[in-house]
């Protein structure tokens, strides 16, 4: 049964390049509301854990190196179909093939500097707003 709440996070790129307000305004015009929202640096470490269930790819030290080189921002958002209209609104991991108007078409450089991260199920959603926010930190 599909959950009415995802997990996102705005990467260092699109941080760096000043698009989480941009990206923000997106979220809100697509029916989201955020429930919880945090502006932090990982480090190496943090990285590291949250993306441990990609440790064994070949891409792992560069996903975890790329996502600790600079500030993010984490967020919970919530909307019915929360999961899969978010992963509409941001569009496919390259930002080439995502769809026009979508977040990674509008705001991402690459597919490794996309912009955006997405949950993509009901039970990553939920693990991964627990790495960053404790339950009394969610609205």
């Amino acid at each position: 049964m599909a959950t009415n709440r995802t997990f996102t996070m705005i990467k260092p790129d699109a941080v760096g390049n000043n698009f989480i307000g941009p990206i923000l305004a997106k979220i809100n015009e697509a029916g989201f509301r955020i429930v919880a929202m945090k502006y932090l640096k990982l480090s190496n470490e943090a990285a590291g854990k949250f993306y441990a269930i990609h440790k064994e790819r070949p891409f792992y030290g560069e996903l975890v190196d790329y996502m600790s080189s600079g500030p993010i921002v984490a967020v919970i958002l919530e909307k019915e179909n929360a999961v899969a209209d978010f992963r509409k609104l941001i569009g496919a991991t390259d930002p080439a093939k995502a769809e026009k108007g979508t977040i990674r078409n509008l705001f991402a450089k690459s597919i490794a500097a996309n912009a955006v991260h997405g949950s993509d199920s009901d039970e990553n959603a939920a693990t991964e707003g627990n790495f960053f926010f404790s339950e009394s930190e969610r609205f």
